[in-house]
Formats: C-alpha cells, sequence, structure tokens
C-alpha cells in the first residue's frame, strides 16, 4: 500500500511539470485553466488518500487499480454522460448570470470544428456553462455536434474529478486528444479552445475587451492538419463577472504570474466577486452580469497534413478578421457602444 501512496503521489508532483511539455503543440491554445477545478482536485485526492488510512481502504486501492486501466480515457474523448450535462443545477447556474448561448450559423455534421473561444475571463464561466452542461441548450442549437471544451490536462490526473470533467464532455487540451477526436471519432466533433488562455486571463477586468491572439497560431495549424473549420466565438460580459488586481509589465506581482505561467500553466489571479449573503461584501460569487456567448460563421478550413507558415498565416488573419466582424456586428446588442473596439494582442 505504501507503494500505491507513493507512486500516486509522484504522479501529483508531476502533473504539473508535465503540463508545460503536453501544451497542445501551438504557441496558442493553452487551456481552460480553472483554479476552481484545481481546488476540488486537490480536496478528491486527500479524501481518498485518507480513505487508505480507514477500513475503506479496500475501495481505494480499487480505485486507483481501476484507474491505471482507465487512464487514457480522457485522450479519447473521455466518458459523456447526458444526465450529467443536464442536472438541474446547471439551469440555477445559467440563470444567475444570466448566461445564453447565440447561434449564427448551421454546422454542418460531416465537418468537423475547432472553436476559438474568447474571451478567457478569470473562470470561463460562459464557456464552461454553454459547452459542457446542457443549461442552454447547445445539443439542441447545434444538432448532431458533440462539444468538447478543453482544459489543463493536469485536471485528469486528480482523482474523482477527472471523472466529472469527463462526464461533461470536457477533454485534455493537447495534441493526442484533439488529435484523436478529429481524425478517429467520427465527423460531428467541435473542440473549444479558449485560445488566450492564462496569458488572457491577467488582463481581465470589467470595461474591457481584449484578446491575446495575435502570436496564437498552434490551433490553426491544427486545423489545417485535420480539415477542421474554425468557428469564432466570442462571450460578451465574459469580463465583467469578476473584479482582478492588475500588475503593471515590469512589476513584483507580473513577474510571479509569468513565472507560474510558465513553469505550472496557468497563472494566479488576485480577484474578488460578491459575498455569498450580500452584493456588497467581497467574495469569491461571481457578480451576476450577464453573459452572451456568440458562435460566429464557419471558416471552411482544407485539410493539408504538411501546412507551410504561409497556409497558417493566412488562415490566421481570416480567423482574426472574422473576430473582429463578430465583435463588432453585434457589440450594440448586448450593451456597448458603436465605438467599441475589440483589443487583439
Amino acid at each position: 500500500m505504501k507503494t500505491l501512496i507513493a507512486a500516486y503521489s509522484g504522479v501529483l508532483r508531476g502533473a504539473r511539470r508535465d503540463e508545460a511539455a503536453r501544451s497542445e503543440s501551438s504557441n496558442g491554445g493553452r487551456a481552460l485553466s480553472r483554479e476552481g477545478s484545481g481546488r476540488w482536485g486537490v480536496a478528491c485526492s486527500v479524501i481518498l488518500m485518507y480513505t487508505f488510512c480507514t477500513d475503506c481502504w479496500l475501495l481505494a486501492v480499487l480505485y486507483f487499480t481501476w484507474l491505471a486501466f482507465d487512464w487514457n480515457t480522457p485522450k479519447k474523448g473521455g466518458r459523456r454522460s447526458q444526465w450529467v450535462r443536464n442536472w438541474a443545477v446547471w439551469r440555477y447556474f445559467r440563470d444567475y448570470f444570466p448566461i445564453q448561448l447565440v447561434k449564427t450559423h448551421n454546422l454542418l455534421t460531416t465537418r468537423n470544428y475547432i472553436f476559438g473561444y474568447h474571451p478567457h475571463g478569470i473562470m470561463g464561466l460562459g464557456a464552461f456553462c454553454n459547452f459542457s452542461t446542457e443549461a442552454t441548450e447547445v445539443s439542441k442549437k447545434f444538432p448532431g455536434i458533440r462539444p468538447y471544451l478543453a482544459t489543463l490536462a493536469g485536471n485528469f490526473r486528480m482523482p474523482v474529478l477527472r471523472e466529472y470533467l469527463m462526464s461533461g464532455g470536457i477533454c485534455p487540451v493537447n495534441r493526442d486528444t484533439i488529435d484523436y477526436l478529429l481524425s478517429k471519432n467520427g465527423s460531428g466533433n467541435a473542440i473549444i479552445i479558449v485560445v488566450g488562455g492564462a496569458a488572457e486571463s491577467l488582463s481581465s477586468m470589467p470595461g474591457k475587451n481584449a484578446v491575446t491572439l495575435r502570436n496564437r497560431k498552434g490551433f490553426v495549424k491544427l486545423a489545417l492538419r485535420h480539415g477542421a473549420d474554425l468557428v469564432p466565438t466570442y462571450s460578451f460580459g465574459e469580463n465583467e463577472v469578476y473584479k482582478q488586481v492588475i500588475f503593471e509589465e515590469g512589476s513584483w506581482g507580473r513577474w510571479v504570474q509569468k513565472k507560474f505561467q510558465k513553469y505550472i500553466g496557468f497563472a494566479p489571479c488576485i480577484f474578488h466577486g460578491r459575498g455569498l449573503f450580500s452584493p456588497n461584501t467581497w467574495g469569491l460569487v461571481p457578480y451576476s452580469k450577464p453573459i452572451t456567448t456568440v458562435v460566429g460563421e464557419p471558416i471552411t478550413v482544407p485539410k493539408l497534413e504538411q501546412p507551410t507558415q504561409q497556409d497558417i498565416d493566412l488562415y490566421h488573419t481570416m480567423y482574426m478578421e472574422a473576430l473582429v466582424k463578430l465583435f463588432n456586428k453585434h457589440k450594440t446588442k448586448f450593451g456597448l457602444p458603436e465605438t467599441e473596439v475589440l483589443e487583439v494582442n
């Protein structure tokens, strides 16, 4: 049993070091890094480790034995559960803000897709609600399309948490997983990648519409290699639900954040929402601000097994232009002035 515990402890220590090396073969396409997932994962790990010291230790041994055989399941899309995705709690979660999903074009079930989700915000709540639950009826709005929300691969090394993530249709954002879903899982797959990732979350603040995209081209290369259409997606209000302390470039705080981002895969943010019992106090409950996720028109992408840099740059430029066009077309509908400009960094 000591060997089992030691082995699992090694997995936990290595999970974050491993993340940088497996973080999806791109300059862009970082995972949806949600600090809440990390906390739940640690809690689940502690509870299971404690179980080893109780009369129920055999259950923990059986679970870890099964876990060894099931280790690679997340890389193949996991085990989606419509029951979990339709839990009533997600509808209450949706209505709290509220969160809305807007469809602008049909998606063909004979194609595969990569959705670029913008902006990251602090926790990517719009991405979670719209694509890993059925609260906004994504399966009815896009019939025949299976959404896979991509998040940090390290989350799937956390016991119990990994089971929940897979049941919601959440997958690791690494090349092995994306290659499998786009080449060996049939058609009608839609992988949602929060392209700006941890770097974008550092600039998240109310009233600011900015995306980290100009040098993020890895997701475009993946789309070209598999002939997956690119779909720009923008969430109006994602940056409004939390307030964050923004550290200036060159400050010690920004230096610490960038070191965490580089070596661990996410950047710690100092942020706050409202209190649990009062909107006039600080806490971790997000502010109830509307989040509207608009799914744009797909960009048809050819299949090129060895895309050149010129090919990548061409479709990346097309994607950026489509995202800005989508933002400009819908901004006034969701409370922004006509003069508002999307900042692309």
